[in-house]
């Protein structure tokens, strides 16, 4: 009777498992592959008609200062549909000269280089402008909201908590979308959705289509962050009708097929859609990974060769540092250069992020006591990330702290989403 009822139990177990499997499976071709084929991106095309219609006018009246704005927003939204980094630095070229102009007196016009300067990582160069705007007063509000973002990106979370303080506003989108960025900074995943959810009805009511497809995007982040993969897939899809050109709603969709349903192929078909018409180098990264995963390391180099060319472009600047960090970290040969930029990195953004590379790269090159005392003095329970938790965790288990290591790797493996499957690999050996 005994064998019985086990056999039961297992035939059971086993329609459970094979049901779960089933239920794995979130994305649907048909559901994303229109946007994959879709045609011209028309937001491209009204910004580089605009773009032309801009420099048209300033070629006849160069000393209209507005025109210097028309053409650099032009420029900037060039650079998001395309990724293409000379358009960024275009805009800020024309953002520079409308502030001299202007004597730099004019708060929008600061805020709108300052905007640039974030783009491009530098932050304490956004903050020096948005002080000004501070000074100037006019259009307080706009400035407090930018100075919160750039104090959280620099570490100073005093400074950023007393900004979020000055413009707080449960019915406005920008207060919701920082008290937002401010929980989730803080480990409170479930506050973070909760706000942005708030500010997504706010947007819907708006009814303007940009500001619900960013919204649209963070929350699928976010939503995928919490483990809910299926509002997070849905999500993306409600940003990609609103902008069949979306490439990082795109992007999102490629991560949940390699991620959540482990089908590299059809991940790669998504992106190499994506790189047809968007590029930057992260997308070389994250196709050498996927590569790595299904195993074709003709493909992974192939990737990896194609990122170090792209990130010689000097005008990316400080963008890459994070991931240049990570890439050359892997090969002990580059560990000065390494060490440079993490060195770099940390005087720009003295962030727990920014610790933690600094700390991985000694580790890389076996420095596994230096490694821990960064951890441990600028990382440990400063911050949530997965990825910043991965490394504490493989430091702490090679440096003998294997009780720490072991309450991570727990943490670890509910955020195996947001590393991939090769980290997942890597944190069951921890």
């Amino acid at each position: 009777m005994k064998i019985l009822k086990s056999g039961i139990l297992a035939l059971v177990l086993l329609t459970l498992l094979n049901c779960d499997s089933e239920t794995k499976k979130i994305s649907q071709v048909e559901d994303y592959d229109i946007y994959l084929k879709a045609g011209e991106n028309e937001m491209l095309h009204i910004a580089m008609e605009d773009l032309q219609f801009w420099e048209r006018k300033l070629e006849k009246e160069p000393n209209q200062f507005p025109y210097l704005l028309k053409a650099a927003a032009s420029q900037s939204q060039i650079f998001e549909k395309t990724g293409d980094i000379w358009a960024l630095i275009k805009a800020e070229n024309y953002l520079k000269q409308a502030n001299a102009m202007t004597n730099f007196k004019k708060s929008a016009y600061l805020r709108a280089l300052a905007r640039n300067y974030i783009s491009q990582h530098k932050f304490k160069e956004a903050l020096e402008l948005l002080k000004k705007a501070e000074a100037n007063r006019d259009g307080l509000k706009g400035t407090q909201k930018m100075l919160f973002d750039v104090c959280l990106e620099l570490g100073d979370y005093k400074e950023a908590k007393r900004y979020l303080d000055h413009i707080g506003d449960d019915s406005d989108f920008d207060y919701l979308i920082r008290l937002s960025k401010w929980s989730d900074h803080r480990g409170d995943l479930d506050a973070a959705i909760r706000y942005m959810e708030h500010a997504k009805k706010v947007a819907e009511r708006s009814n303007v289509p940009s500001t619900k497809q960013w919204v649209y995007t963070n929350l699928a982040d976010y939503y995928g962050h919490a483990g809910n993969i299926q509002a997070s897939y849905n999500h993306y899809l409600k940003a990609l009708e609103l902008d069949p050109n979306d490439a990082y709603a795109k992007k999102g969709i490629a991560w949940i097929v390699y991620s959540h349903e482990k089908n590299a192929n059809e991940a790669l078909r998504i992106l190499n859609a994506i790189t047809n018409d968007y590029n930057t180098p992260d997308y070389y990264l994250l196709k050498g990974e996927i590569a790595e995963y299904k195993g074709d390391l003709d493909l992974k180099n192939e990737q990896l060769k194609r990122y170090s060319k792209a990130v010689q472009n000097t005008h990316y600047g400080e963008m890459y540092n994070k991931y240049n960090i990570l890439f050359l970290a892997e090969d002990n040969k580059y560990f000065t250069k390494a060490l440079e930029i993490a060195n770099r990195e940390v005087n720009n953004r003295p962030t727990p992020q920014s610790y933690d590379l600094l700390a991985w790269t000694h580790f890389k090159n076996g420095n596994i006591d230096q490694a821990l005392k960064i951890i441990e003095s600028h990382v440990s329970g400063k911050t949530f990330e997965p990825e910043v938790l991965y490394h504490i965790a493989k430091i702490y288990k090679t440096n003998g702290k294997l009780d720490e290591a072991e309450k991570l790797k727990t943490e670890l493996l509910e955020s195996a989403f947001e590393l991939g499957p090769l980290t997942e690999a890597s944190i069951h050996k921890i």
